[in-house]
Parts: structure tokens; sequence; C-alpha cells
């Protein structure tokens, strides 16, 4: 059994099966839930949404398996799942409400282009990102994920039932089992604590009458993924607005290849993982692109995952990664997961985003807590999620700093650390 905990180690399906799809359910909803909203923003037809809620499925499970066993230098060969990103969201629904799907698919291929090349040359632009900054970018994408958790234990953010008795009874239940399974579970029963929580919390939510399966109706069993399902077009000012936040989505999975590395292997990230890992991030983004899909990146829900249970076989977590693309063939595997209510997922993962702000404090404590790293780390935290918790203190900047910056606290808190880094004096210098 210890294998699962290896990389490489030699696990039967059979048992990698159920570890595999522990990680697929923890991302499943957060993966199609970008292109939903932006579905229903811009009017897309229904039939064309389903194609693209299908090709989103099928997009993941590919660009995870290329992460597992990458292609060429394409891919970090760790133990990182990959999604759908919420990142580009609001900047993809300017541009699809102002300029067209096509030209946002234009943007999406040439966005990711860039960012696939620069992690082609890691050496380029790694000796920017030194211990302490991918410390303090870890610390913030566990932070900011912490809304996001309560929002689904809540019952999900704009719900009509939003902290009701219902969710809290559910939420808490599925947290309760969760924590219990992971506390005195031993084994197999600890390593899968998230998704024996999710099955009971949804066991619980099925008796109240909080699972639909409404969607079921009508869905073909067999369905192949729809290539360019909009034609794309190139202009300039919207692939610069896109590349930008395509060097955010770099940052995200930057911190996510460090906090895997730190919380679920016990080691620091090497150059060539964090390189490998933007390749993928960016060359999968294009090929999603080509699917009228908004860019993947890697999901830091997964990271806490793997910190957690340190289950980190990559043959394990490719199996969840098949399923996934299975799902996008099948659509009712797709339409049966995603009737998974939103208060069973936020009971599962606010230990999951919790345990991400655990790994920084261990990556922190390797750098050293010297004054030099206080300034970098307190100054950039407190700028970062201050600031991005009063949006409106970006007013002043263009639109396009506004879109990148005024809400994604990672984005803000790598800015200032790496800036930190660069201009404050040495160590020694001090």
């Amino acid at each position: 059994m210890s294998s699962i905990y290896e990389l490489d180690g030699r696990v039967p399906l059979a048992k990698a099966l159920p570890f595999g799809l522990q990680h697929i359910l923890a991302m499943f909803v957060a993966n199609i839930t970008p292109i939903i909203i932006l579905s229903t923003v811009v009017g897309i037809d229904k039939g064309i949404s389903v194609a693209l809620i299908q090709n989103c499925m099928v997009i993941a499970g590919i660009g995870t398996l290329i992460q597992l066993y990458p292609i060429w230098r394409i891919g970090s060969r760790l133990p990182i799942v990959m999604g759908i990103s919420f990142t580009f969201l609001s900047l993809a629904i300017i541009i699809a409400t102002t300029q067209g799907m096509g030209t946002l698919m234009g943007a999406v291929i040439v966005g990711g282009i860039v960012e696939g090349c620069l992690g082609l040359f890691p050496n380029k632009w790694t000796k920017l990102i030194p211990h302490v900054v991918a410390a303090t970018v870890v610390a913030a994408i566990g932070i900011s994920l912490l809304p996001i958790g309560t929002n689904s234990f809540g019952g999900g953010q704009g719900a009509a039932d939003f902290g009701s008795a219902t969710n809290w009874t559910v939420g808490s239940i599925t947290l309760l089992v969760c924590l219990i399974a992971f506390v005195f579970g031993k084994g197999i029963v600890r390593s899968l604590s998230i998704l024996i929580g999710l099955v009971v919390g949804y066991i619980v939510a099925l008796c109240m009458g909080m699972v639909s399966f409404d969607a079921l109706h009508d869905i073909p069993v067999f369905s192949l993924p729809r290539f360019l399902p909009f034609t794309p077009e190139f202009h300039l000012d919207a692939i610069l607005a896109i590349v930008c936040v395509y060097l955010v989505s770099a940052t995200e999975t930057i911190g996510d290849t460090s906090a895997i590395c730190s919380g679920a292997l016990g080691r620091s990230v090497h150059k060539k993982e964090m390189g490998a890992s933007v390749a993928c991030d960016g060359f999968v983004s294009t090929v999603a692109g080509m699917f009228g899909c908004t860019p993947i990146t890697s999901f830091s829900q997964n990271v806490g995952l793997a910190a957690l249970t340190k289950v980190v076989n990559r043959f394990a977590i490719a199996t969840g990664a098949i399923i996934l693309i299975l799902s996008g063939f099948v659509p009712a595997i797709g339409a049966i997961l995603a009737t998974i209510p939103q208060a069973v997922l936020g009971g599962c993962t606010i230990m999951m985003f919790g345990s991400i702000v655990f790994a920084s404090f261990g990556m922190m404590s390797r750098c050293g807590f010297s004054q030099r790293n206080m300034v970098i780390v307190s100054l950039s935290l407190a700028i970062g999620l201050g600031f991005t918790s009063v949006p409106a203190i970006f007013d002043i900047f263009p639109q396009l700093v506004r879109t990148v910056f005024a809400q994604n606290s990672v984005a803000l808190v790598f800015l200032i650390a790496v800036v930190l880094n660069l201009v404050l004096p040495k160590e020694e210098e001090l």
C-alpha cells in the first residue's frame, strides 16, 4: 500500500482508481463552472454550451496526463491536476461580450503559445522566484482559496438558500466525517478521507432532497468533443490583455508546483519542474482555445489534497485524468458528478485549502526568518491580500490593470514579492 505514497510506485488498478476518483471529485465542479458562467453571461446557445462543458473535461484530463507523463519538456512529472482557470473569467467575459467568442479564442490560442514558450526556458526567469517568493505565493494561494471553500460550504455564492440550516448541516457532517476519517483512520481510510467524507455528505444531501437529477433528462449516451466551435479571430488588443493574465496564471502554477513539492513530496521545487509545469499550462491552454474553452491551470485544491493525504502516485492520479476524459465522451457521467451539492464540496475542501497555507509555513521555515524575508513576506501579503479585498482602490487605474490585479490577490502578491526581492539589499548588505 505504501507505493501509493510514491511518485512512481506500482499500484494495481483496483487500488489506484478510488484515489484518482478522489482527485477528480475535488475539482470537477470548479473545472466546469467558469465555462458555465461565461456561456450564461455571453448568451451562448445551449447546445454549444453543453459541448463546451464536455470539452472542458477532456482538456483538463489531457492537461493532467501531460503533467504526469511529459511530452518532451512539456509537463513537470509531478502529481498536478489541471483544470479550467477562474483567473481568466472576468477578462474573458469582457472580450467575449464586446468582440465575440472568436476574438476570445484567438487570444487564448496565441497567449497559450507565449506562456508555453516561456516555460521552455526556465533559466531565463526562475532566478526571479527564489524560495521566499515561492513560499509567499503559496501562502497567498491558500488564503485566497479559503473564501471559495466557505462559499461552497454555505451552498454556493449567490444561492437562494445560502447559509441555510440545511447547507450548514450537510457541510458540517461532510467536514466532520473527513476529519474523523483522517484523524482516526489508518492506511487506505486515512488516504481516502476526503472521498469518504464526500460520499457520506452526498448521501446525506440526497436524503435531505438537495440533489436534483433533472439534468440527466435527454442526455445522449455518447458524444464526441466539438472541435473549433468558434472561428478564431486575432486582434492585438485582446491578445495583449490575455497575455498579461497568462503571466498571472503562470505565477499560480509556479506556486502550486512549489506547494506540491513542499507539502506532498517534502522537498524544494526544481527549476526544470517549474518551467515544464508552466509550459504544459500554456501549450495545453492553446489546445483548449481550439476547443472553445478558456485557459487551464493547475488546481490548488488538488495540491491541498495531495499535501493532506500524501498520495502522490502518478498512475493513481492518471486514472482520475482518464475518468475525466471519458466523462467528456459520456455526457451522463459529467451530469451525475455535477449533481454534488456545493455544501458537500465545501465541507471537503476547507481543510484541504488550509493545508496549503500550512505547507507555505514549512517553505518559509526553510528559507529562514531573517529581517529581509520578513519584509518580503509581510509586505507582499499585506498589500496583495489587503488591497484586493477593497477592489475600489484600483479605480484610478486603466481597465487592464484592474482586470489583472483588482481581485486577484495571488497576482499582486507575486508582483510585490518579486519587486521587493529585486530591490531589497541582500542579507550581507543589511
